[in-house]
């Protein structure tokens, strides 16, 4: 094996230890990126809702007081705006969803799942905790929830403390079983968004193998430079002094001396197998005599 394809095998073999170290650490890296994405659009999706709701308080409210004294208007209600606004953004990103979701909601359609059940409750059972984020499968693809809680307050009592001080009209609307008996700042539901996570990690692994294409591209250009100055200065130089020497051996004292200038390893080398050579010939010359 010459000395060429050692070093090769040898410089191969550190970078392909390199290369999947640096890999698995930049898989790492672009994963927690793609959730660092997913989250920002999870949070964005949180204030938008919420912005909605403060709008439709501040705004809407009091333009339908008149009406809903004697017809009761879901446009009025807070959380019925932001997810009707959110079910319009899903007609054209169905992997987006908003819910505000409770687990003794007056809309059936607000009912909580399971596993909206067991936010809520972990929220019950850590009154501190305002905010939980985690991974979840969908039948869309794997997906990152932002959940914070909801908490019963004043405003919430007056439609749902119970059907006797609820607006007739609520209770006409949605009847007298669902939606009562809440406490005040009891933890009644959460707001849950969900982001896809597949785009930001498609993302993430598109610049992950741009990377990785760019170090096996750049490993081959440096190992062809390499290549080069190996041969230019090593070994091509020890092969002339290898052909030097197997002619002198052979005693074939004609062939030139090796041209050995500069301070390098291998012209201190070329000096030193010259000086040898005199002295050899010389010996010859001394016995001929």
């Amino acid at each position: 094996m010459n000395l060429l394809l050692r070093v090769n095998l040898a410089v191969g073999v550190v970078f392909a230890t390199g290369a999947v170290v640096t890999g698995l650490v930049c898989s790492d890296l672009v994963h927690s990126n793609a959730q660092r994405e997913a989250f920002a659009e999870a949070g964005l999706m949180m204030d938008a809702a919420n912005a909605m709701r403060t709008y439709t308080s501040s705004e809407i409210v009091p333009l339908l007081d008149a009406q809903m004294s004697h017809d009761f208007l879901p446009q009025s209600v807070p959380s019925y705006a932001a997810v009707q606004n959110f079910l319009k953004l899903r007609e054209s990103r169905p992997q987006y969803t908003y819910k505000e979701a409770t687990l003794n909601p007056t809309n059936p359609r607000d009912r909580a799942a399971d596993w909206e059940g067991d936010i809520i409750q972990r929220f019950r059972n850590d009154p501190k905790s305002e905010e939980l984020v985690g991974e979840r499968d969908t039948p869309m693809g794997r997906s990152l929830y932002l959940a914070r809680p909801i908490h019963a307050d004043a405003e919430c009592l007056a439609c749902h403390s119970a059907p006797s001080a609820a607006p007739p009209s609520v209770v006409a609307r949605y009847g007298a079983n669902n939606g009562f008996g809440w406490q005040e700042h009891e933890v009644v539901g959460a707001q849950l968004v969900s982001v896809p996570l597949a785009a930001a990690e498609a993302s993430a692994a598109q610049v992950l193998r741009a990377f990785v294409t760019s170090l096996i591209a750049v490993f081959i250009i440096m190992m062809a430079v390499l290549n080069v100055i190996l041969y230019l200065m090593i070994v091509r130089p020890v092969r002339q002094m290898a052909r030097v020497a197997d002619a002198v051996s052979l005693g074939d004292l004609t062939v030139p001396e090796f041209a050995a200038s500069g301070s390098s390893e291998i012209s201190a080398l070329g000096r030193s197998f010259n000086r040898m050579r005199t002295s050899l010939e010389k010996a010859l010359k001394m016995l001929e005599g």
